[in-house]
């Protein structure tokens, strides 16, 4: 079956019905001409009707992968033959599945990948308003992390995290900062030492939305943090990075996938670790190994607010991923593959 067949017929199987109950999930989308916004979310069917829609879009995504990846594997031998272990951590709304094209391509070059939903998204169980704390939302991570052998006794690994997945991956290093060989930003949230995360993201909302304060206040919020998870992330998924018009075409499909995948979040920046100024120290998160991914045609985190963050954190090393937009792992997975990798081996 061609993959657009397949598509067409995995996003018919996710509204999952249960004797006239209501959908499972109830997802609503304005037909603003700017953009897609999710105007509201309900969940009315047992937590596992929810797990079998997601595992529906998986297959679906994998028979993609499968027919896709073979030419933007990068080839075998690069980064000197090491094989290196990527943790890879998604933004706002998102999930595990938007690595799925980079995940498969490193997999085929050797290397080992982990792709992790946090807390209440993906393919996670839990809602959004039973995750209560930043904490709570990273712990999936924070545990994966806690759970690698010691760093002398095994390979440390290579951390990435996109868009707002950048406040998750900067707790793991200062919490775990002797298991990451490298902590890697994707046009990622990058707070500075010695400050709260949650003023990277008063800043950076106050630049997007002038007239507008953060959406969220702390907890809850979920039909205000869904608008603008749509605004932030699936919206820029038009194939504006893409050259090709078979890469074009391919974003149209990318989108509704994603449109039928994303869920309501939270920002947490009104929670305690969010605003604790010490939480970030020098000696643990600002002596990781940082670098920054620059994606120039970024209009989520304008690439001005992107190098911004560069320059409150010295020490970071700077890269660019030319051609990419906000979802560089879907609008460029070679070239992003191709720079972890190179990330990796330096």
């Amino acid at each position: 079956m061609g993959t657009s067949r397949v598509i067409a017929r995995a996003i018919q199987l996710v509204p999952i019905y249960n004797y006239g109950a209501r959908l499972l999930i109830s997802c609503q989308f304005a037909t603003s001409p700017h953009h897609h916004v999710m105007t509201s979310v309900s969940y009315s069917l047992p937590k596992v009707c929810m797990m079998m829609a997601m595992a529906i879009s998986c297959m679906m995504m994998m028979s993609q992968a499968a027919s896709s990846t073979a030419a933007m594997a990068p080839r075998d031998g690069e980064g000197g033959g090491r094989r290196h272990h990527f943790v890879l951590v998604h933004g706002l709304c998102h999930g595990a599945w938007c690595w799925y094209r980079v995940a498969t391509a490193l997999r085929r070059a050797g290397h080992r990948v982990t792709a992790l939903d946090m807390d209440a998204a993906g393919a996670s169980p839990a809602r959004v308003d039973e995750v209560r704390t930043f904490e709570d939302y990273s712990r999936p991570l924070l545990a994966a992390l806690a759970a690698l052998p010691p760093s002398g006794d095994g390979e440390r690994v290579v951390l990435v995290g996109h868009s707002h997945g950048g406040f998750s991956v900067a707790l793991a290093a200062e919490w775990f900062p002797e298991r990451l060989a490298a902590v890697v930003f994707l046009t990622a949230s990058m707070p500075p030492v010695g400050r709260a995360m949650a003023n990277t993201t008063d800043e950076r909302w106050r630049n997007l939305l002038p007239n507008r304060g953060p959406a969220d206040a702390g907890r809850g919020g979920a039909s205000e943090e869904a608008a603008a998870c749509a605004r932030e992330g699936v919206a820029r998924m038009d194939g504006s990075g893409m050259s090709g018009r078979r890469e074009k075409r391919g974003a149209g499909c990318e989108l509704t996938l994603a449109l039928s995948l994303i869920r309501p979040a939270n920002r947490f920046t009104g929670d305690a670790l969010m605003r604790d100024a010490g939480l970030l120290t020098k000696e643990r998160y600002g002596s990781t190994r940082r670098v920054f991914v620059v994606v120039e045609d970024d209009h989520a985190i304008p690439v001005e607010f992107q190098r911004r963050m560069v320059a409150e954190n010295p020490g970071v090393e700077v890269v660019d991923i030319a051609g990419a937009d906000h979802m560089a792992m879907i609008s460029k997975p070679a070239k992003l593959a191709d720079l972890l990798v190179r990330i990796a081996a330096n």
